[in-house]
């Protein structure tokens, strides 16, 4: 159930994505039919579709190329409104200034009843926007955010929010486009433009967020691998991603296409941004307690607090589903059934993978050849196991008995931490007795960093093993995976804590810190060349000299004969239809394709 409301919150923030550019250029774009009175409605959508294409179009060049306007755009437009909104006040009622006070409130919706509820459907646009400042948080600290909120957006939305109350106070008739009507006729093309650039500005922001929401939840294996694209060599976190950027632009063209009304567009914005805010208030308060340690009054009460306010919302909004609100509801659901789903299937792969691994037991009675014939060069197998020996392993022997000198048991896996510094990187450990010539790398990442390797990644590896070999005074009194097991000590996957290890300090920065080049291979490996390299680090380096291969298992998933329909549907083809359309894991990782192995395997669930 938790999984299923974090899944819920994520999709209608993805939701978001599409409607926010849809209702923010469409708005935007319409203001232009005050002024050229015979304009046709569907020209209106024509320009707003031309400006979203151009928008999503964009998008591969990455925003630190345009980024140095956002800030100034946006605060043109907050001044802009600001500016006409405190004309306004003065100019048609300057008593407005009393609807700061939360008794008009009440007595509004005392005096009005269910109409005054459902008019809370509409209410809520007001505050809709300020949940895309999390996208902020990836380049501005929290504070610079509130300060930032408090003194300049707030207020000058405030007075902008009053001066258009101030208008309609005497003009009723102009409710519909009030905003533009509102603007002075001296003033009334600036502010078209600065409008038009704030939406699109806006958007972008919105974007970012949904790119930057795929990214982690790609991390987490909550969504279908795709192709992640650094847009910025200096600004960490600006990410692209192709598939999702065309998806979200052919909805967003749909929907402005479909609906061509702000009206229904606004009703589907509201359902999505409060359910949104709901949801995380539900998180926050489970952070609260299992993070934090506060209190669990604490957690109630702020729980209470605002969750209330916000079903409040969600309540009003609700009445809003036949008149567009039913969009959120239905982009989720095709969301959440795609990353429950794709969840569910690794989840499964995983269990397969760990109820499927070799025993070390059954490894050692093979005997340092392991019973094969042991080539040159290093073989990479990459795996989802922390400890032991993968299937693929023993899936690869029994078709062809032939392995290479050096075996790296590759694990590449996401921690619950943000970001992952290089030294963290890597760790290594010994499988098996030492004249295996077999070992563990486990490649940590963050959530949001990204698992892309760079072409030195070869090198790194060999480095941090041979360092590894040199520093590790106790592997020879080593029979067995001792390193591995202790790591079922440490819950990699869930948890990363380098304070927590089992290796102290040094040790640990031995393990991750590669400080023997290995441009040393080119100038000679004997041991007169190089006297202070042992006999196992030479053979890895003439091992990494005869080069490397990577071994990727390629699994199917299969439900079993005696499982529901539901659940042959649901595997065999959905989730096989997932994962056929998906990146695959060499795309991912960039493992060269001259050097690449695939095992198959069949996997039942």
């Amino acid at each position: 159930m938790l999984l299923i409301l974090v899944l819920l919150g994520t999709c209608m923030a993805i939701g978001d994505g599409v409607i926010t550019p849809s209702i923010s250029v469409l708005s935007a774009v319409s203001g232009i039919k005050l002024k050229v009175m015979d304009l046709h409605e569907n020209y209106v959508v024509i320009i707003s579709c031309v400006i979203l294409v151009g928008l999503f179009s964009l998008q591969h060049y990455g925003t630190n190329r345009v980024a140095f306007l956002f800030a100034p755009i946006v605060t043109a437009w907050l001044l802009c409104i600001s500016s006409i909104g405190t004309y306004n006040i003065f100019r048609w009622n300057p008593h407005v200034f009393c609807a700061l006070s939360p008794i008009y409130m009440l007595k509004f919706l005392k005096s009005t009843g269910i109409e005054g509820w459902v008019s809370l459907g509409g209410v809520v646009l007001s505050i809709t926007g300020v949940e895309t400042m999390f996208a902020d948080l990836g380049h501005f600290s929290a504070l610079s955010i509130k300060v930032a909120f408090a003194f300049l957006v707030y207020p000058c939305l405030i007075l902008a929010y009053m001066g258009e109350a101030a208008f309609l106070s005497k003009h009723h008739e102009d409710i519909q486009r009030s905003f533009y009507k509102a603007i002075p006729e001296a003033v009334f093309w600036p502010v078209f433009i600065v409008a038009t650039f704030a939406a699109v500005v806006g958007s972008q922001a919105v974007i970012s967020a949904t790119f930057s929401i795929v990214s982690q939840c790609c991390a987490l294996n909550c969504f279908p691998r795709v192709k992640i694209v650094h847009t910025s060599s200096k600004i960490y976190g600006q990410i692209y991603i192709p598939e999702v950027n065309w998806m979200l632009m052919c909805l967003c063209v749909a929907l402005t296409i479909g609906l061509s009304d702000t009206n229904m567009i606004g009703h589907a914005y509201g359902l999505a941004v409060t359910t949104v805010m709901f949801v995380t208030t539900c998180l926050m308060a489970l952070v609260m307690i299992i993070v934090w340690k506060k209190k669990i009054i604490s957690a109630v009460a702020f729980l209470l607090f605002f969750g209330s306010i916000e079903l409040l919302y969600i309540s009003a909004s609700i009445c809003k589903i036949p008149e567009g609100g039913w969009i959120p509801l239905m982009l989720s659901l095709i969301f959440m059934v795609v990353m429950y789903i794709w969840n569910y299937g690794m989840m499964k792969k995983h269990e397969f993978d760990v109820e499927n691994k070799v025993s070390m037991t059954r490894i050692v009675a093979l005997g340092p050849s392991l019973g094969m014939a042991r080539v040159p060069g290093i073989g990479l197998v990459y795996t989802n196991l922390v400890t032991g020996v993968p299937a693929v392993f023993g899936h690869f022997v029994t078709n062809l008995p032939a392995f290479h000198q050096v075996l790296v048991f590759v694990c590449v896996k996401s921690v619950q931490v943000p970001y992952v510094g290089d030294k963290e990187r890597l760790l290594i450990s010994r499988v098996g007795p030492k004249e295996y010539g077999m070992f563990r790398c486990i490649v940590r990442y963050g959530y949001k960093d990204l698992q892309q390797e760079n072409h030195d990644f070869e090198n790194r590896l060999v480095s941090s093993i041979v360092h590894f070999v040199e520093t590790d005074e106790e592997s020879a009194s080593r029979p067995a995976d001792v390193l591995s097991l202790e790591f079922q000590n440490l819950d990699i996957e869930g948890f990363y804590a380098p304070e927590n290890s089992f290796l102290d300090t040094n040790h640990r920065e031995n393990m991750v810190q590669p400080s023997y080049d290995i441009q040393v291979i080119k100038s000679g490996i004997s041991h007169s060349e190089n006297p202070l390299l042992k006999d196992e680090s030479l053979q890895i380096l003439r091992a990494k000299e005869s080069g490397i291969a990577y071994i990727l298992g390629h699994s199917h998933a299969k439900a079993n004969k005696s499982s529901t329909i539901l659940k042959k549907f649901t595997i065999d083809v959905v989730y096989a239809f997932l994962s056929k359309n998906c990146r695959e894991p060499d795309v991912v990782m960039n493992v060269p394709h001259t050097s690449l192995l695939e095992v198959g395997m069949i996997y039942y669930v």
